[in-house]
């Protein structure tokens, strides 16, 4: 079991979610940094679906029975273990009775606690994720309380020598800290400032119908994150977007990363917890690879579209796989170098 001593702000069990059931109205809830989650995972010996905790802002206090493994990834919470610091990408071994803290983070906005066999929850279509709208899946379909207790599955634990139990903490290189390879952008995109997180968007179904103010708009202009906004959606503020064509949409099929523009002008980022249909016009899609930097993305802090051609969008998905990849190559490096010990 994991005590949960404090569960912060929103904490929640996640996996990477639920897939092709959104014809039924279900949406894909999951965790929002597939990226951090997937590698958790691996950092621990679980399947990259295993189901782990998804942190937002903190703080959280976890306390755990028996000795395990676990690892952390996402934003850096300036974690301790028993008031040890933590890094934050790194796979350790925990002790019966030990603690861990995650503080508020110093960038960004989520982190993910995995444990080797993954916590068991009860799985809900095929998903142990917590959809926080519908009220199901995770622990009885709801955020973490304090004093909840989260059953860890004994039937997958690892047999790795390199991820066992006993053997010592290591670390991977954060997404963040990559040069992926440059891509490049459509004219039309403004510098961003330093303080800005880029995303890099494919034009719309709807993007001809907007103005070329609107158009513009979309990609010269900052973007803040308003409080109002969650799981669901990040509702942004800026220039309003007009769309000279009033006349009402039926009703289509939305997906996470999807930009509707609703009649007030602001638009509206779909995240995982999203609806699965909506009638709103949709001027942009954020690309797969960036839904990472998105669901790190704090509020109130400052967006910049760049507008990309899916050719752009594809080989940005082939280099978050080649990064995978590098992650799998240290693991397997790792267990031949401590095979070769023993």
């Amino acid at each position: 079991m994991i005590h949960v001593i404090r569960a912060g702000t929103l904490t929640s069990v996640q996996d990477l979610g639920r897939s092709g059931l959104r014809h039924l109205g279900i949406c894909q809830s999951g965790a929002l940094d597939t990226l951090a989650m997937g590698v958790a995972n691996r950092l621990v010996g679980n399947p990259s679906d295993a189901a782990g905790i998804e942190i937002t802002i903190g703080p959280t206090v976890l306390r755990f029975t028996r000795n395990a493994r676990i690892a952390i990834t996402g934003a850096d919470f300036a974690a301790t273990l028993d008031e040890v610091p933590v890094h934050a990408w790194w796979s350790l071994p925990v002790l019966a009775g030990q603690q861990l803290t995650l503080r508020a983070p110093r960038h960004g906005m989520r982190a993910y606690v995995a444990v080797a066999g993954g916590i068991d929850v009860i799985p809900m279509q095929g998903s142990r994720s917590t959809d926080l709208q519908a009220g199901f899946g995770g622990l009885g379909g709801r955020a973490l309380r304090d004093g909840d207790r989260l059953p860890v599955s004994g039937a997958l634990q690892s047999r790795d020598l390199a991820l066992g139990p006993d053997t010592a903490g290591f670390g991977v290189k954060s997404p963040a800290l990559c040069e992926f390879g440059h891509i490049p952008v459509a004219p039309g995109a403004a510098l961003a400032g330093a303080n800005d997180t880029v995303i890099r968007v494919l034009p719309g179904p709807e993007y001809a119908s907007f103005s070329p103010a609107a158009q513009a708009a979309l990609w010269a202009s900052p973007w803040r994150i308003t409080p109002n906004s969650n799981r669901m959606g990040y509702r942004l503020a800026g220039p309003s977007l007009e769309r000279p064509d009033t006349q009402d949409l039926l009703s289509h099929a939305v997906l996470p990363g999807t930009i509707q523009v609703p009649p007030n002008g602001q638009p509206i980022v779909l995240m995982g917890d999203a609806q699965t249909a909506g009638g709103y016009p949709k001027i942009g899609a954020v690309i797969s690879a960036d839904l990472w930097r998105l669901a790190q993305a704090r509020l109130n802090a400052s967006l910049r579209f760049v507008p990309v051609e899916l050719k752009h969008a594809r080989q940005a998905l082939v280099e978050i796989g080649q990064y995978l990849q590098q992650v799998d190559l240290a693991l397997q490096m790792r267990r031949e170098r401590l095979g070769n010990r023993r």
